[in-house]
């Protein structure tokens, strides 16, 4: 009887040991980022925000600028495409028609190589090195010519937080160096949520993977962003958070990026 005693309280003790244990890491962050808009001031800056990482997703936001200011996209909702037989179709969402607005919501990636396969590579170049945008590189993967189609996908073009941050000061102040309705028309269609306290959070998210050796993708060591700016009372902040995976995860690391960086916003804007 007492060995069984002895054992007992030995698995409620371990029991209350894991409890206490703390959780595993899933993703590490590598920048928090935000800079008010109107004076370019930095109110907070923590990490590494001067390394260049793959854009992801968040590309999107320049490349609806250049699209705009280019003319192939026309509003919110012109062109509507249609989808077709071998685009990209990563997500059942992606398999219907998108137009500017849906290809933004939905991060419809085939959506985006019909507009950088109607720029081309040295218009793009040309907009990226004009908006300070990372490397503006868009050779793609070495010796694969993919460059229209994936060079913003762990691949050749890298941008850093800061020049996130440049980029997007330049599109909500009006200041880049295109047309006012492309920047206007860019910055009604990027997604929308509450950042609580009166806040309004306006955002664009990356998820990505880096490649191994053999093609293939290391799941368990994706980058994710969110990026974009808040807004309240007439005081604007333009922000990019960038995380890390430490361990392979269900959800997209720009997905979760997302979700942390809006839960913390209230308590990192009281500081600012």
């Amino acid at each position: 009887m007492q060995r069984i005693a002895r054992s007992a309280l030995l698995a409620l003790a371990l029991v209350i040991m894991a409890g206490l244990a703390p959780a595993p890491v899933v993703a590490k962050t590598l920048c928090t980022l935000v800079v008010e808009a109107a004076s370019g001031r930095t109110v907070l800056e923590e990490g590494d925000c001067a390394g260049r990482v793959t854009p992801a997703s968040t590309f999107k936001l320049p490349l609806a600028v250049m699209g705009f200011d280019a003319g192939y996209l026309k509003g919110p909702h012109d062109p509507v495409l249609p989808f077709r037989d071998g685009y990209v179709d990563w997500l059942d969402a992606w398999k219907e028609p998108a137009d500017p607005t849906r290809w933004l919501k939905y991060s419809v990636v085939w959506y985006s190589q019909q507009i950088t396969h109607h720029l081309g590579t040295e218009r793009l170049a040309r907009y990226a090195r004009a908006f300070g945008y990372g490397n503006a590189d868009f050779s793609g993967d070495p010796g694969k010519d993919n460059g229209l189609d994936r060079s913003w996908i762990a691949s050749s073009l890298q941008v850093s937080p800061r020049e996130q941050v440049r980029f997007l000061r330049g599109l909500v102040t009006g200041t880049l160096p295109v047309s006012q309705r492309a920047m206007t028309l860019t910055r009604t269609i990027v997604e929308t949520r509450g950042g609580g306290d009166g806040w309004t959070i306006h955002g664009k998210t990356g998820g990505a993977f880096p490649r191994l050796a053999g093609g293939g993708f290391d799941r368990a060591r994706g980058w994710g962003w969110y990026a974009g700016w808040a807004e309240k009372n007439g005081e604007i902040y333009v922000f990019a958070r960038l995380i890390r995976d430490e361990t392979r995860h269900s959800v997209s690391p720009g997905l979760r990026a997302r979700d942390a960086f809006i839960a913390d916003w209230p308590g990192l804007a009281a500081g600012f």
